[in-house]
This record gives C-alpha cells, structure tokens and sequence, in this order.
C-alpha cells in the first residue's frame, strides 16, 4: 500500500491549518487594534504581539500628524492673533456670500457686533462696496472701491480679493479717514500758506512801484511808503521766524530749559506783557490765581509765549468793553490753566482745526497775525508733556485750557 499520497495530503493539511490558524490570530489582533484606533487613538500601543511592525509604524505616523497639527494650530493662533491686531478690517465670505470671519477691526468699522453667519450685503451696508463685491464674484477679479459715509465722516476703502479655489472672497477694509483728513490739512496749509504771502508781497510790489514812479523825492509820501515797506517785510520776517520756530518744535531740536515755576507768577507775568495792548482795545485783563497751587514743571519764557499767543487772540476778537481772565487751578497730577474772553467766538465746525497751522476761522481773514500762534502754543504745551484745547460758543466767548504737569 503506497502511503506517500496520504503523508502529502496530511502534510498539506497541516499547512493550511496553520496559515488559517496565522490569519485567523493576525486578524483578530487587526480588530483589536483598529478597535482600539476607534476608542482611544491618544494611546496607542506601538509594540503589539504579531503586527509590531504595523502598530509601530501607524504610532509613528500618528506622532508625525500630531506634530503637524500642532504646528498648524500655532500658525493658525498666530494668524487669528495678527488678524485681531490689524487696524484694517477683514472679512471671509463664502461661495454663498456668507461672512465666515470678521476681525473686530471689521466689527468696529461697519458697527456690526455678530457678523458671521451673515450676509456680506448685511454687514456692509453701502451700495456701492456691496457692488464691487458682486463685480468680483462674477468676474473672479480683484476689485477696489472707495466711499465716504457722510452721516459718521469715514472714509473707506475696500478691496475685495476672490478666492479662484473655494469660490468664496476675502474682504479687506481700510479706514482712509485720517489720510483723507491729512490731504485736506496740506490743501489748506498750501491755500493759507499762499494768502499770506499774497498779500504783503503785493503790498511790497505797489509801494516799491509807486516809489519808482517818483513817490521817493515827495517829503510826505515817500518816508511814509518806507514805513509801509519796513512794516510789510517786518511781517514777512515774523512769518518766517515763526515757521521755522514751529518747524523746530516738531523736529524736536528745541531744548526746554525746565524747572518749578509758580502758576500765579507765570499767569502775572503774562498779564503784564499784555496788560498796554488789552488797555488800547478798550479791554479788561486781569488773572485770578491762588497762591498756594503746586509748582509746575516748565520752560517759563515757552509757557509765557503759550499765554502771550491765546491773550492776543483773544484781544483780536473781543469786542470793545469786553473781558479777558486767566486763571490756573489744581488738576489730576497738573495744574489747568485758562484764558476766557467776551469775544465772538469759534464756530463748532471750527474747534477741531484751530490749532493747525495758517488755520483761521473766516471771520479773522481781515484781522493780524500770521495764523501760526496757536499751532505753536499747541507744540510747545505738548512738549511739556500737557494738552491744550479750547471750548466756545459763537457770540458767547471762547475759553482756550492747556494743562501742565506738576514738578
């Protein structure tokens, strides 16, 4: 009896009982270990019997991602921490016109609390913004647009950038209110700039013409021509000396000599300086003052000059019979000073540029003085570390206060 073909078949028998027994272990562990990726993937075991291999390499790539995922979610934090930072507003919009982020700079510029989940045509509110937005979702392309909201005076300028990937935009809005208000200052600046000197360099012209024409060899003529000629040029000479005061104050290269100065002997010694030209426009002048205020912190002949420049201004435009008073009392840490008057007053729309440069309310046009005063007594006030603003109501009087900090 041939026993070979059963000792093979036993043989193969075996052999497949064993794999099925391999596979049906190697499986099992499989389960176990996906089972234990469903329930709980932070622990992992990288060294399990039969598939080390396996658990090893899915324990590394696990760490791999957590790595990644972590580094992106410090990117993101980072990101998310510069978005809330930026003074320009953004916002991301889907597909569907959705906002899906807004940065508060976003919130605070078109006065909406809770913008996501909200309509970009919701959130913006103006037309013509909401219509670049629309041209660029038709035609995949940047797009900029520029308003103005007169109701809350902004300017605004936004660029909307489309996303060519999730169909959806990015919105990036820029507050030009403070660049428009700058060109505005520099139009002015250049127009009153141009006033000035218009008019005593037309003056020079016809005196200088006149004399020419043989005014110069007439005893009455002549020197009182001379006069006007010295009188324009003295002008000329303080508008440039004052220019390049104001100049030097806002570059800093002006050094103030500090020390503890009496309120009240500061508001007398301005008092003083202007008490004979208060007296020739028919004015009263006259300070009020305690004693026992604290010593301030200051340049005096520059905190002079402050006062001597508001008392001017308000002998130019108060009225015979009219009153000025300086006064100084205690503050927070400083001492308050102000300068009261009778006159006309400031115009509400006016307050706000009254200390810049050449600056004038439209009634003074015909008064003297070169404009720059009062933007030299708001540098030199805050070179002390102090502010100065004033308050008026037209035909009511005005009230200019700076505050100084105490020694």
């Amino acid at each position: 009896m041939n026993l070979f073909p059963w000792v093979i078949a036993g043989f193969l028998f075996f052999v497949a009982a064993w794999f099925a027994w391999r596979y049906y272990v190697l499986k099992r562990r499989v389960d176990q270990y996906a089972e234990l990726v469903r329930s709980v993937p932070e622990r992992l075991p990288a060294d399990l019997v039969e598939i080390e291999n396996l658990s090893s390499a899915i324990a590394a790539l696990k760490s791999s991602f957590a790595n990644q995922l972590a580094a992106l979610g410090s990117e993101n934090t980072r990101l998310a921490t510069v978005l809330a930072q930026l003074t320009d507003g953004v916002l991301i919009a889907d597909s569907a016109g959705q906002v899906q982020y807004a940065n508060p700079a976003a919130q605070k510029l078109f006065e909406s609390e809770n913008p996501i989940g909200r309509s970009v045509a919701e959130v913006v509110r103006n037309h013509q913004l909401i219509e670049a937005w629309r041209r660029s979702q038709q035609m995949r392309e940047l797009q900029t647009e520029s308003v103005e909201l007169p109701a809350r005076k902004h300017f605004l300028q936004l660029i909307v950038i489309p996303d060519k990937h999730a169909g959806g935009s990015l919105l990036v809005v820029q507050d030009l209110t403070r660049v428009r208000k700058l060109e505005t200052v520099r139009r002015d600046f250049i127009s009153n700039v141009s006033h000035e000197l218009r008019t005593p360099l037309a003056s020079l012209k016809a005196l200088t013409e006149t004399l020419q024409n043989g005014a110069i060899s007439d005893p009455d003529a002549g020197p009182r021509f001379l006069s006007r000629i010295i009188t324009e040029v003295d002008a000329l000479t303080q508008m440039a000396q004052e220019l390049l005061d104001l100049s030097r104050i806002e570059s800093g290269q002006v050094e103030l000599v500090l020390a503890p100065l009496s309120p009240k002997d500061l508001l007398s010694s301005a008092a003083d300086r202007m008490k004979l030209q208060a007296e020739r426009a028919n004015l009263k002048l006259h300070a009020n003052c305690l004693t026992d205020l604290p010593a301030i912190r200051a340049d005096k002949s520059r905190l002079e000059q402050v006062l001597v420049n508001l008392i001017h201004n308000s002998v130019k435009f108060t009225k015979p019979g009219g009153e000025i008073v300086l006064e100084a009392e205690a503050g927070y840490g400083c001492v308050r000073f102000a300068v009261r008057d009778s006159g006309v007053g400031i115009p509400s729309e006016s307050l706000s540029r009254i200390f810049e440069r050449f600056y004038r309310v439209d009634r003074s046009r015909t008064g003297s003085g070169t404009g720059l005063g009062l933007s030299i007594s708001k540098h030199i006030v805050e070179a002390h570390g102090g502010k100065i603003w004033a308050e008026s109501e037209e035909t009511r009087g005005s009230t200019f206060y700076f505050e100084i900090p105490v020694w």
